[in-house]
């Protein structure tokens, strides 16, 4: 293993801290931006009873599930707002994901403070698989129970964004072209840029079929490093990404923590897992924003 290699392996896991009573997790380090507000969302906490152990209050959904009950889900996200804004005060906006690379610019003045940007319900009105705005007060949702979550803060504007990069929005390069989109949109230069990859899916529990690895094949020249066999790292292929845009090796974290065999201390899931759980499955949450 090369030096730069072993380096990204010792940040992947380091470096986090835990947030509250939810179980929330957040990048050590981040801290000292006393305007910046965010955190990976894993199941532990709420008051969803669907997906756990028959009776037990606890699991933190926060997707709209046909599982799970709306009051349930409403309670878990007024809960994750309060905590992770610190403040009852911060509005949460997500997207429909529709696994591609469109990224959705929220500006004063664009119906963020008018509540056009979600139905009365919470549920998400605009579509695409990124979010960045440097309007305060406001929480940029993505929502994940496998797939990739990715922050990034320019730290010297105070801009944020969130990604959400399946296999699909990994390959067509969200990331990398959501460094450009900064760019264009706020003037971000990508020394002033900082970045998280989130608790998702790990090489260790992702075996995908020659389609997949094809598509790769053909999106970067570098896709075989990817690859150990049919496992598909696909913490290595954003960071990859966020280098390649320009943003420092050093700004990057790969939290580390797959949501498909990442266990509590009891033994339970620490996560949702679309895969392991083969579909029955609640959603976590990746926010961030601006004080």
């Amino acid at each position: 293993m090369d030096g730069a290699k072993a380096k990204r392996r010792m940040l992947q896991g380091k470096g986090l801290r835990a947030m509250g009573d939810l179980d929330l997790v957040q990048v050590a380090g981040w801290e000292q931006y006393t305007w910046l507000r965010h955190g990976f969302s894993t199941r532990g906490g709420g008051v969803s009873t669907v997906y756990g152990k028959a009776g037990i209050v606890s699991d933190l959904n926060l997707g709209w599930t046909k599982e799970d009950s709306q009051e349930a889900v409403e309670e878990n996200r007024r809960r994750v707002v309060k905590t992770v804004g610190q403040s009852a005060d911060f509005k949460m906006v997500t997207v429909r994901q529709v696994h591609g690379v469109g990224v959705q610019v929220l500006r004063e003045g664009n119906d963020v403070f008018e509540g056009r940007l979600e139905t009365p319900t919470g549920r998400a009105v605009l579509e695409g698989d990124g979010l960045m705005t440097g309007v305060t007060g406001v929480l940029l949702g993505i929502q994940t129970a496998d797939c990739v979550p990715v922050l990034m803060v320019d730290v010297e504007r105070r801009v944020v964004a969130a990604f959400h990069a399946g296999w699909r929005g990994t390959v067509a390069g969200i990331v990398e072209q959501g460094v450009a989109a900064m760019g264009q949109e706020y003037g971000s230069r990508v020394e002033d840029l900082v970045a998280a990859v989130g608790p998702s899916i790990g090489a260790c529990c992702y075996a995908v079929g020659e389609e997949v690895r094809g598509e790769f094949r053909r999106a970067f020249g570098y896709a075989e490093e990817l690859f150990a066999g049919d496992r598909l790292d696909l913490w290595e292929a954003n960071r990859r990404q966020l280098v390649v845009a320009g943003v420092g090796a050093a700004r990057i974290l790969v939290v580390g923590e797959c949501t498909g065999c990442a266990r509590n201390e009891d033994g339970g899931r620490r996560y949702f897992s679309h895969r392991m759980e083969k579909g029955l499955a609640g959603r976590m949450l990746s926010l961030v924003g601006v004080v």
